[in-house]
């Protein structure tokens, strides 16, 4: 007899199926025990009775989250035991047989609740049972819904979706690389891409024109309470678009994803474009919140922000460096400011914000490998420092590049905010802690001398200060 999944035993009344799955919870009334079994789709209330002498022996055996298969008659329940909560609630399943497939330790916390009252460090450390609570598998579901329709979408407005590589090279982007060190070439390495910027950049280069991808971006950053040092954005590039083109593309595809999958959230189109610096004076922040009721958690207010200051002065340093990044192309009439004042630069950078977060940057990328130099020789570089990092994106722009320009949107921060999360770790199957740890793996962690020596690394120990 093949499985049926608990969402699916409606269709079966009158009928014996095959259930498996978790028991949730077991009640005894009078002699009649009541098992809630859960699976991947949902709950089932199973009823075994005395009659059944065999189910009913392994039934009084049976304990929370002890994962079981059973055959049983799908039933109609009695009126008055209907529960209108689950999908299921019209139906119970008399049980025939019972077999244990596997038993269980009490749980460290319970997972029948939302689980917000339960550490951070205790909820990660046993992620895999966390998971099992219905609050965190509806999340993991509405991301999966959300990702297939953005790829549906994209698919059908001709855009390929193209993996780039995850062993890249080292070049400043704005934040720390992570390091993978390489055992063929003993003292170079690999790093692991924050963004695949530069790849879907050469793929427009290389003809493709419209490139999409549901992309891991990795980031050695300091530690912040809702950051990530690895994260999920839909990586998006397209030829010869101007500003409003990527614009109108993402807008359209978000809107379209509402009006599906969350057709009960308020949401305002088209979205209200917001200048830069009336962002700044009136809201006193680039990523405001503009919803008119904020202690409504349905109304969502998407907006973009727009004419962005190509530069800005590191407060800490007072060195120069870019607004988003350095393959931003500056809006025509601010060109001329390059060489005497860049901080007048006005960019084609375009941010979409929500609720008062920001869910994507992008921009119109340079093109001109003259122009593109002398951006890097603002932020520092000369050529040959410049050549050395970003060769292979000049050298590709000498052999007939579009104009182009793309947006990645930050999965993550989306899906919190569509979720009604506090955080992004609560819609993201394995995240780290605050401090970027896994206390469920138990990394970062040690390596073997054997593994060190293999890769031609030896790890300096701090000597002790005299006391």
């Amino acid at each position: 007899m093949e499985r049926v999944f608990n969402a699916d035993t409606t269709k079966y009344l009158g009928k014996t199926v095959k259930l498996q799955g978790w028991a949730q919870t077991i009640r005894s009334h009078g002699k009649i025990i009541f098992i809630d079994l859960r699976d991947i789709s949902g709950l089932s209330q199973i009823v075994v009775t005395p009659q059944n002498e065999k189910a009913y022996s392994q039934a009084q055996k049976i304990r929370p989250e002890w994962v079981i298969c059973l055959e049983g008659t799908v039933k109609e329940r009695p009126q008055g035991m209907i529960n209108p909560k689950l999908e299921t609630g019209k139906v119970e399943i008399e049980a025939e047989k019972i077999e244990i497939l596997s038993e269980a330790k009490t749980l460290p916390f319970s997972i029948e609740e939302d689980g917000y009252e339960i550490g951070e460090e205790k909820r990660l450390k046993y992620r895999y049972l966390d998971l099992r609570r219905g609050r965190l598998r509806k999340n993991l579901i509405a991301r999966q819904r959300v990702t297939a329709f953005m790829r549906e979408f994209l698919q059908k407005e001709g855009f390929i979706e193209i993996e780039t590589p995850l062993l890249t090279k080292s070049t400043p982007e704005g934040a720390r690389d992570f390091l993978v060190p390489s055992r063929l070439y003993p003292g170079k390495f690999y790093a692991l891409p924050q963004s695949p910027q530069q790849y879907k950049q050469l793929l427009m280069v290389a003809g493709i024109e419209r490139y999409f991808q549901i992309a891991r971006a990795l980031r050695d950053e300091d530690t912040r309470g809702d950051r990530q040092a690895e994260h999920t954005q839909l990586d998006i590039e397209m030829s010869f678009v101007e500003q409003n083109d990527v614009m109108s593309l993402l807008e359209n595809l978000i809107s379209e994803m509402m009006k599906k999958l969350y057709p009960n959230k308020k949401t305002i189109v088209p979205w209200p474009i917001i200048n830069y610096q009336d962002s700044i004076k009136k809201y006193g922040t680039d990523k405001p919140d503009i919803r008119e009721n904020k202690n409504d958690p349905d109304e969502i207010a998407f907006a973009w922000i727009v004419n962005f200051p190509s530069f800005e002065l590191d407060k800490q340093t007072g060195e120069i460096q870019p607004v988003h990044h350095m393959f931003v192309q500056p809006q025509k009439e601010s060109v001329s400011f390059l060489d005497k004042e860049p901080l007048k630069m006005v960019s084609t950078q375009y941010d979409w914000v929500c609720n008062g977060y920001e869910l994507a940057s992008g921009s119109i990328r340079i093109t001109d490998p003259v122009l593109q130099m002398k951006v890097f020789k603002l932020l520092g570089m000369d050529e040959s420092d410049a050549k050395g990092k970003f060769g292979h994106l000049l050298e590709a722009f000498e052999y007939g590049v579009p104009p182009h320009g793309g947006i990645a949107p930050g999965i993550d921060r989306l899906m919190m905010i569509l979720q009604n999360e506090p955080n992004i770790r609560e819609v993201i199957a394995f995240p780290k802690t605050g401090d970027s740890r896994d206390p469920m793996m138990d990394t970062p962690s040690l390596v073997t001398e054997e593994q060190l020596k293999e890769l031609s690394i030896k790890i300096s120990k701090k000597k002790k200060g005299k006391s």
